[in-house]
């Protein structure tokens, strides 16, 4: 094998870690949002868990992180407006990527 194969190699292996460190983040980023929501709509414990994946799974309906907007302004309604929700989106995405950091 060549030099450029290695190079080759080593460049599909990076772009496919990437991919999955960046899907993982924003599924963690999305569960701590959904956690927060839940916590606003009065869910503890298992109904929080339960919301938290639901907030995960909307974010497959469209790229981009404004289906997950949408779910959870819409749930919440008068509880948060749209720069609290996204404020705090932009804390969870930090905190996912931190957290994900720490663990490799």
């Amino acid at each position: 094998m060549s030099t450029f194969d290695d190079r080759e190699n080593a460049f599909e292996a990076k772009f496919a870690h990437d991919a999955e460190m960046k899907f993982r983040a924003e599924a963690r980023a999305n569960k701590l949002l959904g956690l927060w929501a839940a916590g606003l709509l009065g869910k503890e414990g298992a109904e929080a868990d339960a919301y938290a994946s639901e907030v995960v799974r909307s974010d497959f309906e469209e790229a981009g992180s404004e289906d997950v907007f949408r779910k959870v302004s819409g749930d919440l309604g008068d509880k948060a407006d749209e720069a609290t929700i996204r404020t705090k989106m932009a804390e969870c995405t930090v905190q996912a990527k931190e957290s994900l950091l720490k663990e490799s």
